[in-house]
């Protein structure tokens, strides 16, 4: 047998502390043969995992520790310190786990294959699709909530049909980064690779969509064997402007990977106009102030983020950009566009200022991607969004909603029904769907968490604050140190 083959496949054994060295509900990193390990005691127990968030590589043991869970310090991912299992998002995998045993001298020592301890994640085990299996799950839309859901099937021993239907060129993919970071590569922000979705038996069917024709879905269930539908959309839709000059070229949305790379390459060295102070917009802003000759940003309120961060904090983000090369004209609107030879040239506010621009980008909210659903039986709201139950469910029978496109009942505020288009609420949308998919009834019972990155510096947000009346502050707001509590 080869040697080096021999080594990789063979045992590790090493001390990693003595036992008093460790109180109950207490972490350490260990290093085992140069890989970082998270040491924890918690409950009379100890148990060792991955050292790393399997998200956005975080340290864990800077992380808050409670029972045997532990909870990422950077965007909330939470993983059982016992089993590694992720249990609630962002993020996919699982932390590898390893086995701690004391010895007859108080002493904890870990003991586990050599291959396991390289690990840096842990896929759970999933089943594949078997053709004799008479049942199908069509999933519309290609975001967080469809992924979760198709692999929470798969970890669920669903051995049917699983269609993942979205109107992206690429499969699912970690669309955060597009504003952060609008030249990304698509190889750098895919969630799965093409040969994990052949591997587990999910048909991902890229450049589709759903049309209104197609809107009764239970026509579509009988005609295509579909028995289950999730309705989870990758993305509420961006609002177009509805101003005059909104069509020339050089006026963009982000929506897709491809307007990213047009954003960053259009923008380099030219006059960009962001419209919207919102996060996208602020973040885009944040991106091109390096890049763009000038970045001039259009808002309605007095500050970014007023309505929902509160004018303090809306007031230091402002004044950080300020100093970075953007220009702020805040209380104001845009009434036109101005174009020549088709391209635009400036854009016109209603305070009467006029802004040369080369590249116009909008910023100024969603709205839920639900038309194909017109003329069905599925609900709606006012506003657009999949009314669902807290087990996901629509009023349809096997039709779900997931996502961005849904209005569901949020427990921490006593089944207030909310809106919520957050990256890690679709990943709870997803797997809770599922599980109600298969008959494991599970109300979706997550806090809403959200972040946002500007100039490198992150704002944090947990919970659901809306009709706060009061904020108090733990910090300097304007060092960008604080805590900020929303209260009512």
């Amino acid at each position: 047998m080869n040697e080096d083959l021999t080594a990789e496949q063979g045992e590790v054994t090493a001390l990693l502390c003595q036992e008093d060295e460790l109180q109950d509900g207490q972490m350490r990193e260990v290093e085992v043969e140069g890989q970082k390990v998270l040491l924890v005691r918690t409950e009379g127990r100890y148990g060792a995992v991955g050292s790393r968030c399997t998200h956005y590589n975080a340290p864990l043991v800077k992380g808050a520790l409670v029972g045997n869970r532990v909870r990422c310090p950077f965007h909330g991912a939470c993983f059982n310190v016992m089993t590694g299992d992720i249990e609630e998002f962002p993020g996919l995998d699982c932390l590898p786990s390893y086995k701690v045993i004391m010895n007859l001298l108080m002493q904890l020592l870990f003991y586990n294959a050599r291959i396991a301890l390289k690990l840096s994640r842990r896929v759970k085990e999933m089943s594949s699709r078997e053709p004799e299996v008479n049942h199908s799950t069509l999933l519309i839309g290609g975001g967080p909530a469809a992924l979760l859901c198709a692999e929470t099937l798969r970890q669920n021993s669903y051995q049917g049909r699983i269609v993942m239907v979205t109107k992206d060129a690429l499969p699912p993919f970690d669309k955060p980064k597009l504003s952060k970071a609008l030249n990304s590569e698509s190889s750098q922000i895919l969630l799965r690779s093409e040969d994990f979705f052949k591997q587990y038996g999910i048909e991902v069917w890229t450049q589709k969509e759903v049309g209104e024709r197609e809107t009764n879905l239970h026509n579509i269930v009988q005609v295509s064997y579909y028995t289950v539908t999730l309705l989870s959309p990758p993305d509420a839709r961006a609002r177009s402007l509805g101003c005059p000059g909104q069509h020339l070229k050089g006026v963009k949305l982000l929506q897709t990977h491809q307007d990213a790379q047009d954003i960053h390459n259009s923008c380099q060295g030219q006059r960009a106009v962001i419209i919207g102070a919102s996060f996208i917009g602020m973040e885009v802003a944040s991106y091109l102030s390096n890049k763009a000759a000038s970045v001039a940003m259009v808002g309605t309120t007095q500050y970014p983020f007023e309505r929902s961060l509160g004018p303090e904090i809306g007031k230091m983000a402002m004044h950080m950009l300020e100093e970075n090369n953007v220009k702020f004209y805040m209380k104001d609107r845009v009434l036109e566009i101005r174009g020549e030879d088709g391209k635009v040239k400036e854009v016109v506010l209603e305070s009467g200022a006029v802004l040369q621009a080369d590249v116009v980008v909008a910023g100024i909210g969603v709205v839920p991607n639900s038309d194909f659903l017109m003329g069905s039986q599925v609900q709606t709201d006012s506003r657009k969004a999949v009314v669902v139950d807290e087990f996901m469910k629509t009023n349809v029978p096997d039709i779900y909603g997931a996502g961005d496109v849904t209005s569901f009942p949020l427990p921490i505020r006593g089944g207030q029904r909310v809106q919520i288009g957050h990256w890690q609420m679709a990943h709870s949308h997803g797997r809770a769907a599922a599980l109600n998919m298969l008959n494991k009834p599970t109300k979706m019972d997550s806090v809403p968490f959200f972040w946002t990155v500007l100039l490198g510096k992150s704002i944090r947000y947990a919970g659901y604050g809306e009709g706060y009346t009061e904020i108090i502050f733990k910090g300097k707001v304007e060092e960008g140190k604080f805590l900020a509590f929303y209260i009512k």
